[in-house]
């Protein structure tokens, strides 16, 4: 199989998440979408249960967020695409949120920057795991840039200095310190 590289997002709701895999670390991308609605959430991309619950709870704290965001309510749909793959955990909590927050505000995400963290209803990011091998899987395809839970700082620490030459790390306790980093100025 190919390595994912890093193909940009020229286009508002497109993220760049960090993912485990049982051959190593790999990119993938959050796409998202909204239409006129009532709040709507659909879902596709081969997602397991847990993939399902993160996406879920990032729609609720949008829409608890709504006026601070400055969004309305509409339908949303979250596509993780390579359908064929299954995907499943909680790493892309705060890589969902950023991208449904884009896709509705029309911010584009900063270049070459990808996420991972879980996330909680009150916008809390938490931990997770296959830190060194999402951090391989950034280098390998060109990412400058990874926001990460503070809590996972110990992680990186254990990573030789010479496999993390030319990436910033940006560590962040809440998805606002996930959006501030990630979403351009509109």
């Amino acid at each position: 199989f190919s390595r994912e590289e890093y193909q940009g997002n020229e286009l508002p709701g497109v993220v760049t998440g960090l993912a485990w895999t049982a051959v190593g670390g790999e990119i993938l991308y959050i796409e998202s979408s909204y239409s006129k609605g009532k709040g709507h959430l659909s879902l596709t991309g081969n997602l397991g249960e847990v993939m399902k619950e993160s996406a879920t709870l990032a729609l609720e704290y949008i829409k608890s967020h709504a006026k601070e965001i400055g969004i309305e309510e509409n339908d949303i749909h979250v596509h993780v695409p390579a359908g064929a793959v299954p995907k499943d955990g909680p790493s892309a909590g705060i890589t969902m949120v950023t991208a449904l927050v884009s896709a509705l505000t029309g911010r584009k995400v900063k270049k070459a920057i990808a996420m991972t963290g879980e996330i909680t209803l009150r916008g809390k990011v938490l931990p997770v795991g296959g830190i060194r091998e999402k951090i391989l899987a950034a280098k390998r395809a060109g990412i400058k840039e990874i926001i990460l839970c503070c809590e996972n700082k110990k992680d990186i620490d254990d990573i030789k200095k010479e496999y993390l030459k030319g990436l910033k790390f940006h560590y962040v306790d809440h998805i606002k310190e996930v959006l501030e980093t990630a979403l351009l100025k509109a």
